[in-house]
């Protein structure tokens, strides 16, 4: 399978989806009650579980100052921040980035319907509220984007700024995303459609090889790789992991240690509680009604790797038009050139700098 072929899978990405209370919990701050994880792998980083939205979240944390929350994506980590947040606390921030729901050390529920965008939205509302504060900044990337755009939607009051990475908005769309999705690729493979198949054949193929998944997902745009084992694009041919051809080599920006530590969580986590998000698409659509036509009115950043599959190639004036129709005060849109869709580790020293520049505009 040529790069190309590997782009194309991944190009559609969500980025046709665009769509888009909360149970206060308690700090468990008191001595005896502090349910401490294993350590944190980040000098100045610390972890702690909170009680958020009628779920047990594993939080890492570090500075203090207004609250800046980071959602993180699939098939990510808090540790997908690594680079963001002591840079943050070192700024005057209270930084937090949550194992998000169904990842690493945060509960998983069993339910399908508990990972709909009603119960996302209200773990980070819950997350403000058990730290007892009344507004956070949020930033977020890939699925934790698509999660932003609504919970700032259906919490206006609660946010005071929007950094969205990687997947843009325009407004609810009027078709659900899975009908569309499965008008455009028929019988062919895509991997949204396989995270839908009944029976858990997603999660099955991954927790049967996190590093087979990861190493072949956390790559550039120009990373060598191996012929792809699976190159018939029905779907009846096979899973994803041998749709996407192995790496020859990890790119400069991942580390083997990084890598091991994201397997690692998955190892532990298993895949479920992520495709679940992928599960309620079309639940999100049917519950979000009430969007159509809202306007995000905080102020807003949008950051891109100008490779990125999911942007499908659209340049910053497409980007922004297309991101004004949702947001009235869209502050910019940040295209990093040449890097893919892992903007945040691909591209830190940028990615940082957008958003600092962001934040001191405040």
């Amino acid at each position: 399978m040529t790069i190309s072929t590997v782009q194309t899978l991944l190009r559609t990405r969500i980025i046709s989806l665009l769509l888009l209370a909360s149970i206060s919990g308690q700090l468990w701050a008191q001595q005896g009650d502090t349910d401490v994880s294993t350590e944190s792998p980040l000098a100045g980083v610390s972890f702690r579980f909170i009680e958020s939205n009628g779920i047990r979240m594993r939080i890492a944390e570090a500075g203090s100052g207004p609250l800046v929350l980071l959602a993180h994506g699939w098939p990510e980590s808090w540790y997908s921040w690594r680079h963001q947040i002591t840079m943050l606390a070192d700024a005057g921030y209270h930084v937090v980035a949550p194992d998000m729901r169904g990842y690493g050390e945060t509960d998983k529920p069993a339910n399908v319907e508990d990972y709909d965008i009603d119960h996302l939205a209200g773990d980070l509302v819950g997350i403000i509220d058990a730290l007892g504060e009344e507004t956070a900044i949020l930033i977020a990337h890939d699925w934790g984007s698509i999660v932003a755009w609504s919970t700032v939607l259906l919490n206006p009051t609660r946010f005071t700024a929007l950094v969205a990475m990687s997947v843009p908005y325009g407004g609810r769309v009027q078709q659900s995303p899975m009908d569309s999705w499965r008008q455009a690729y028929g019988e062919n493979f895509f991997y949204i459609l396989y995270h839908n198949e009944p029976g858990g054949v997603a999660e099955a193929e991954y927790d049967a090889d996190p590093r087979g998944l990861i190493s072949r997902l956390y790559l550039s745009p120009d990373s060598p790789r191996e012929p792809a084992t699976i190159s018939d694009p029905l779907s009846s041919a096979g899973g994803w992991i041998g749709r996407l051809g192995a790496p020859k080599g990890l790119p400069d920006w991942l580390a083997e240690e990084d890598l091991d530590y994201v397997v690692a969580q998955f190892e532990s986590a298993g895949f479920r509680g992520g495709i679940n998000y992928y599960r309620n698409f079309h639940r999100n659509w049917e519950i979000t009604e009430q969007l159509d036509g809202s306007m995000i009115e905080i102020p807003v950043l949008f950051i891109a790797g100008s490779r990125d599959s999911v942007i499908a190639g659209a340049d910053e004036e497409r980007l922004r038009a297309t991101i004004s129709r949702a947001t009235e005060d869209l502050r910019g849109v940040v295209l990093i050139p040449e890097i893919g869709h892992w903007v945040q580790q691909e591209a830190p020293a940028e990615t940082n700098a957008a958003i600092m520049q962001f934040l001191d505009a405040l």
